[in-house]
C-alpha cells in the first residue's frame, strides 16, 4: 500500500500563550488537494520519540478553509509528550510526518445562528467553526469560552478583533475560574437559555462538556442540534502500522456493499470478516483514518441502510450510533446487504 502520510514542513510556531503554540504548515502545490479540509477536522502528527521511534497525536485545526492556511494549536499538558514536544522544540524549518485532514465535527451548513461552547484547548476547532460561519454565512455566533484565568486565553487577541469586525453577528463571553469558578449546569443553561434554536458546538474537558450536554437537554434543545468533539489519546501508531490487515478466511458469503465517498457510489463484495476499512482500501479507495483502533472519529462514515457490528469504539456515544454513525475502522457487516455514505 503506499504511504498515507506527507512529510511538511514547518512555515512558523506562534506563541498563543505561555503553555500554548501555533503551528503553521507550507502546503506543496501537489499535495494542495490532499490538504483541503472543513473548519473543525484534525490533522494526525507524527511524534519522534527516544523510545518507540515515534508516537502519533491529533491535534485540531484552527485555521479556516478560507484563509488559505493550514494551522493546528496545540496546549502543554501535564504529562503529554506530544504537546510538550512541539511547545517546547518545534521550530520552523523543521519537518513533521503529517495524516491528511479527517474528522467529523464540522459544519454542515453555514446558514444557521451558533452556539459554541469552549474550554481550554477546546476553541481550537471552534475557533475554525467560528470564524468559518462568520465568513461564509450571514447568522449570528455566540461563543462561551472557559479558561483558568485570563492570561491562558487562546486567541485571545483575535477573538477581540473579530468581535469589532462583525459587530453584533458575533458575541463572545468568556468565563474565567480564578474569577467565577467552574461553571455548572445551572450557569451554563443560563448562559444558553436566550440561544435555544441555535446550532450547538461543544469542545473541551469531558466534565466540561458533560454539564453544558445536561444544561442544553434541560432547555430542550435538540440532539441532533448538539454537536460534541471528543478525543482519546491514541495508543496505535498509523505511521508504524498503516497496512491493512491480513483477511480472515470464511466460508460465508460476503455482503454486498454500497458506498458513497467524495461523491463516487460504488459497489463491492465485503467478506464477513473483514473490517470495513481494510475493504476500501483493497480497493484504492481513499477512505479517511487515523488511528484504526476505534479510538478517534477520522474514520466514521454514517450506515445509509443495513447494519453492521463495530469490534471496538471509545469515541463515539450511544446517540451517535443511534444517528447511524459507525467507525470503518472496526466494522463488520451483519446483513447481507449495507450501504454507508461518507459525508
Amino acid at each position: 500500500m503506499a504511504e498515507r502520510f506527507y512529510t511538511l514542513t514547518v512555515a512558523d510556531v506562534v506563541v498563543e500563550t505561555p503553555d500554548a503554540r501555533s503551528v503553521v504548515f507550507e502546503i506543496p502545490d501537489e499535495h494542495a488537494d490532499a490538504f483541503s479540509y472543513t473548519a473543525g477536522q484534525f490533522l494526525t502528527l507524527r511524534i519522534p520519540s527516544d523510545r518507540t521511534g515515534s508516537v502519533a497525536r491529533c491535534y485540531s485545526l484552527s485555521s479556516a478553509p478560507h484563509e488559505n492556511r493550514v494551522q493546528v494549536t496545540v496546549k502543554r499538558t501535564d504529562g503529554g509528550y506530544g504537546s510538550s514536544w512541539i511547545c517546547s522544540s518545534l521550530k520552523p524549518g523543521m519537518q513533521v510526518d503529517v495524516l491528511a485532514p479527517a474528522g467529523v465535527f464540522c459544519l454542515t451548513s453555514v446558514d444557521e445562528d451558533f452556539l459554541l461552547f469552549a474550554a481550554g484547548s477546546g476553541i481550537t476547532p471552534v475557533m475554525a467553526i467560528l470564524k468559518t460561519a462568520l465568513e461564509e454565512g450571514s447568522g449570528r455566533v455566540v461563543l462561551v469560552y472557559a479558561n483558568r484565568d485570563e492570561r491562558s486565553v487562546i486567541f485571545a487577541d483575535e477573538l477581540r478583533s473579530l468581535a469589532k469586525r462583525y459587530g453584533d453577528r458575533l458575541v463572545v463571553v468568556h468565563w474565567l475560574e480564578s474569577v467565577q469558578g467552574l461553571p455548572d449546569v445551572a450557569q451554563l443553561r443560563g448562559l444558553a437559555s436566550a440561544y435555544t434554536s441555535h446550532e450547538a458546538f461543544l469542545c473541551g474537558p469531558a466534565p466540561f462538556m458533560a454539564a453544558v450536554r445536561e444544561a442544553l437537554g434541560q432547555l430542550g434543545v435538540p440532539r441532533e442540534r448538539v454537536h460534541v468533539e471528543k478525543f482519546t489519546s491514541l495508543t496505535g501508531n498509523p505511521f508504524e502500522s498503516g497496512e491493512p490487515e491480513p483477511e480472515v478466511e470464511s466460508d460465508e458469503a460476503p455482503a454486498s456493499l454500497t458506498v458513497t465517498l467524495d461523491g463516487d457510489t460504488r459497489s463491492l463484495a465485503w467478506p464477513r470478516r473483514r473490517k470495513l476499512l481494510d475493504r476500501l482500501l483493497d480497493e484504492g479507495m481513499d477512505a479517511p483514518y487515523s488511528c484504526r483502533e476505534g479510538q478517534c472519529s477520522a474514520c466514521a462514515c454514517r450506515i445509509v441502510s443495513g447494519e453492521v457490528k463495530m469490534l471496538h469504539n471509545e469515541v463515539l456515544d450511544a446517540e451517535d450510533i443511534a444517528d447511524g454513525i459507525v467507525l470503518a475502522c472496526q466494522s463488520l457487516p451483519v446483513t447481507d446487504e449495507v450501504s454507508i455514505s461518507y459525508e
